[in-house]
C-alpha cells in the first residue's frame, strides 16, 4: 500500500513537471517562431542594429527556459561571496613576501610569480567604500576621482616638486595638469625637444619618422602618455607592481594604455621588433647590471631603426663604487649600445637619444662585438628568462620603421571590397604595396584579412546598440538618471581578450570612438600578435589560466571571441576565468562574449555566479553562433 506523504510528493511532482512541460512548449514555440512579416530577414551581418520588443520577447523565452531545466534538474546556482576588504585593490601573481619565502632574490622576487600563487579564495572584488563611476573622456583624462586610486594624500605630498606640479589632490579629486609638470617646462616642451633630436620640427611629425608605438618604462603618473595620445599616437606604459598602484593604475585611471610589466629577471610578453621607440624618464632601472641584458631585452622589442630615449641626471653614480669608478647611467648605457649596433644621436641636457640600427648585417660585421646572435626559433615569449644575446636580425619583419613611415595600418580605410576584388587603384598605389608585404610578412591572405575586417565593422555596430541598459528590463537606474543611449564616449579602456588580427580595434577607430584596445593573444592560440604590433596597435601574450597583469577595475568593456571554446581544452577552471574577469571590470562595465550556443549557455550560468546582468542575443544569421552581453552592477557595501 502506497503511504499518504508518497501520493502527495508524487502528486507535487506530477503538477512541477506538467508545469515545466507547458511552459517549456510556450518557450520553444515563441524562440521558433517565424519573423513577421514587419521583422527583418536574416542578413549576413552578426547582430541587427535595432532590437524590437518582439525580438526581447524571445531572448527572454530562452533565458526562462534555461532557468525553468535549471530548476528542473534541481540545480542551484549559488552567487560567490564578497572578498573582503583586504582584497579592494589584490593582484594576483605578486606576493613579494611569499616569493622570498620562496628563495627567489637578487630582484626576482618583485617579477610576477603565479606559480608561487596558493591563494585560491573565490570571491568577487568589491570596489573601495569611496568609489566613484569615473569621468567620461576626455574629461577623465585630466580629473580622477582620489577614491578610485589607493594613492593618499600623504603620498602625494611626499613625492616632491615636479609630483606638485604635475597633480593637485583637491577634496575627492586629483587633477592632472597636462601641459606641465613632467620634465623641465612641461610635456609639450619635452616631446618637442625629442623630436628634434630625431630631426624633427615638431613632435607632430613622429608619425614622418615611422614611429607610431612607443614602450614608455616606468610612465610617472602618465602625463608623457597622455600627450602622445593626444598626436594619435600608442604608447603603452609599463612600470613593476606597487603596493600603492601609483603608476599603472593612474595611467588606466585616467584612459590610458598601460600594463603591470616587469624585465628585471624575465622577457616581456611582447615578440621581438615590437615597438618604434623605448622611453624611460627617471624609470629607475640600473641598465648595466647582469651582463647589459636589461638594454638587450630594449633591443630585443625595438623596431630596426627605431629610437631608445633615457631621460636620467648625468651626474648620478653608479651603486657604492669608488669616486674614481663611478660613472653616469647614460655612459655606460652609451659603452654598451656601441656593442649592440646603436649609435647616439643626440643629447639635451639630461635626455640622451640613441637610434638602433637598420641593417641587421651590422651585427656580424662587428667581429670585436662580445654579444652573440640569438638563435631564432618559434618560441613564445612569454616571460621567458632573459637572454644574453641578440635578437630579431633574420626575422622577416625586419623592416626599417622609415621605410612605411608613409602608410597606417591603424585603420582599415584605402581596403575596401566591392565583392571579391579591391578597387582597381591600389594596384597601382604604394600603400597597396605595403599591404601585399604586410600581408605576407604575417602569412595572411588579403582575403581573410579583409573578410576579418568586415565582419568586425558590422559586429561594432550591432554591438554598441546593445551597450545600454535598456537591454535589460529590470536593470536599475543611478538616481536623477534617464534610459541612456549608448554615447560615443561611454567606453573608453576596451580589451579584447581573443583579438586576433586586432580588427575589432580596427573598427573602433574607423568608426570615430574614442577608445583604445588591449589586444590580447592567448598564448596556445595562433600567434598574431606580431601582425597587431605592427599595425600601430597595443598587444600582449597572455595565458588565460592565469590572472591578467592589471590593478582590479580598470577596464571599460571585456570582449570575447571564441575564447571560451579555446579554453576548453586547457587545464584551467572557467569560473576562474569569470571571477578575473570580474576583478579588472569596472562597475557598470560591459562584457560581450561570442560563441557557441552550448558555451554560451555555461557562460550565463557563471555571470550569474559573480552577479552580472546577462542576456542572450541570437544572431540570426542561421548559424549556432550566439552573444552573452552583460553589465556588472555597481555592488554598494
Amino acid at each position: 500500500m502506497t503511504s499518504p506523504w508518497y501520493k502527495s510528493i508524487s502528486s507535487v511532482l506530477g503538477l512541477r513537471g506538467l508545469l515545466f512541460f507547458i511552459l517549456g512548449v510556450v518557450a520553444l514555440v515563441t524562440i521558433l517562431a517565424p519573423l513577421t512579416s514587419n521583422s527583418y530577414e536574416a542578413s549576413s551581418t552578426l547582430v541587427p542594429n535595432v532590437y524590437s520588443n518582439y525580438r526581447r520577447i524571445k531572448e527572454q523565452a530562452a533565458v526562462d527556459y534555461l532557468d525553468l531545466r535549471s530548476l528542473s534538474l534541481g540545480t542551484t546556482l549559488r552567487e560567490f561571496p564578497l572578498c573582503g576588504k583586504e582584497r579592494e585593490s589584490y593582484v594576483p601573481c605578486y606576493n613579494v613576501t611569499g616569493n622570498l619565502l620562496a628563495g627567489l632574490q637578487e630582484g626576482d622576487e618583485l617579477d610576477r610569480h603565479c606559480e608561487f600563487e596558493r591563494d585560491k579564495e573565490r570571491c568577487v572584488v568589491r570596489p573601495p567604500k569611496d568609489y566613484k563611476i569615473p569621468l567620461r573622456w576626455p574629461l577623465g583624462r585630466d580629473i580622477i576621482w582620489s577614491g578610485n586610486v589607493k594613492i593618499t594624500k600623504d603620498q602625494l605630498l611626499s613625492s616632491g616638486t615636479v609630483t606638485t606640479r604635475l597633480m593637485l589632490l583637491e577634496e575627492n579629486q586629483i587633477t592632472f595638469h597636462s601641459e606641465d609638470g613632467l620634465i623641465f617646462d612641461g610635456v609639450k616642451d619635452y616631446a618637442r625637444q625629442i623630436a628634434e633630436m630625431i630631426g624633427l620640427g615638431s613632435d607632430t611629425e613622429f608619425a614622418q619618422a615611422g614611429i607610431r608605438t612607443v614602450l614608455d618604462i616606468g610612465c610617472g603618473f602618465g602625463s608623457f602618455g597622455a600627450h602622445l595620445v593626444s598626436l594619435k599616437m600608442m604608447p603603452i606604459c609599463i612600470a613593476e607592481y606597487e603596493a600603492t598602484g601609483s603608476q599603472v593604475q593612474l595611467a588606466l585611471e585616467r584612459g590610458l594604455p598601460a600594463m603591470i610589466g616587469n624585465f628585471f629577471s624575465k622577457q616581456l610578453p611582447y615578440p621581438a621588433l615590437s615597438f618604434d621607440m623605448v622611453h624611460c624618464a627617471h624609470c629607475g632601472t640600473t641598465w648595466d647590471i647582469k651582463d647589459a641584458m636589461l638594454l638587450l631585452e630594449v633591443d630585443r622589442v625595438l623596431k630596426p631603426g627605431g629610437y631608445f630615449v633615457l631621460t636620467s641626471p648625468t651626474n648620478k653614480a653608479q651603486g657604492n663604487l669608488p669616486d674614481t669608478k663611478k660613472t653616469s647611467i647614460s655612459t655606460r648605457v652609451n659603452e654598451l649600445s656601441k656593442k649592440i649596433c646603436w649609435s647616439l644621436t643626440g643629447q639635451q641636457d639630461e635626455t640622451f637619444l640613441w637610434q638602433k640600427t637598420s641593417d641587421s648585417n651590422c651585427y656580424s660585421s662587428r667581429s670585436e662585438a662580445s654579444i652573440p646572435l640569438c638563435k631564432e626559433g618559434d618560441s613564445v615569449p612569454y616571460y621567458h628568462p632573459l637572454v644574453p644575446c641578440i635578437s630579431g636580425t633574420t626575422s622577416k619583419r625586419w623592416i626599417p620603421i622609415q621605410n612605411r613611415s608613409a602608410v597606417s595600418l591603424t585603420t582599415s580605410a584605402g581596403l575596401e571590397i566591392h565583392g571579391k576584388c579591391f578597387f582597381l587603384f591600389l594596384f597601382h598605389s604604394f600603400r597597396f604595396t605595403w599591404y601585399l608585404h604586410f600581408l605576407n610578412v604575417s602569412g595572411l591572405k588579403p582575403e581573410e584579412f579583409l573578410e576579418d575586417t568586415q565582419i568586425w565593422r558590422s559586429a561594432l555596430k550591432n554591438y554598441w546598440s546593445l551597450l545600454t541598459p535598456l537591454i535589460f528590463s529590470d536593470h536599475p537606474k543611478r538616481p536623477g538618471d534617464e534610459d541612456p543611449l549608448p554615447p560615443f564616449n561611454m567606453i573608453r579602456n576596451v580589451m579584447d581578450m581573443n583579438a586576433r588580427f586586432g580588427n575589432l580595434n580596427s573598427a573602433l577607430l574607423d568608426q570615430g570612438k574614442s577608445a583604445w584596445v588591449m589586444n590580447v593573444v592567448p598564448v596556445n592560440a595562433r600567434n598574431t600578435l606580431p601582425i597587431i604590433l605592427d599595425r600601430g596597435f597595443a598587444g600582449v601574450l597572455h595565458d588565460w589560466c592565469e590572472p591578467f597583469p592589471t590593478y582590479p577595475r580598470t577596464y571599460d568593456m571585456l570582449h570575447a571571441n571564441e575564447l571560451l571554446t579555446l579554453l576548453s581544452s586547457e587545464r584551467c577552471s572557467l569560473m576562474d576565468l569569470f571571477l578575473e574577469m570580474d576583478r579588472i571590470l569596472r562597475p557598470e562595465g560591459w562584457v560581450v562574449i561570442s560563441d557557441k550556443l552550448g558555451v554560451i549557455e555555461m557562460a550565463r550560468a557563471l555571470a550569474t555566479r559573480v552577479r552580472w546582468e546577462a542576456r542572450v542575443i541570437d544572431l540570426q544569421d542561421g548559424s549556432d553562433q550566439r552573444l552573452l552581453v552583460c553589465q556588472k552592477p555597481f555592488l554598494k557595501k
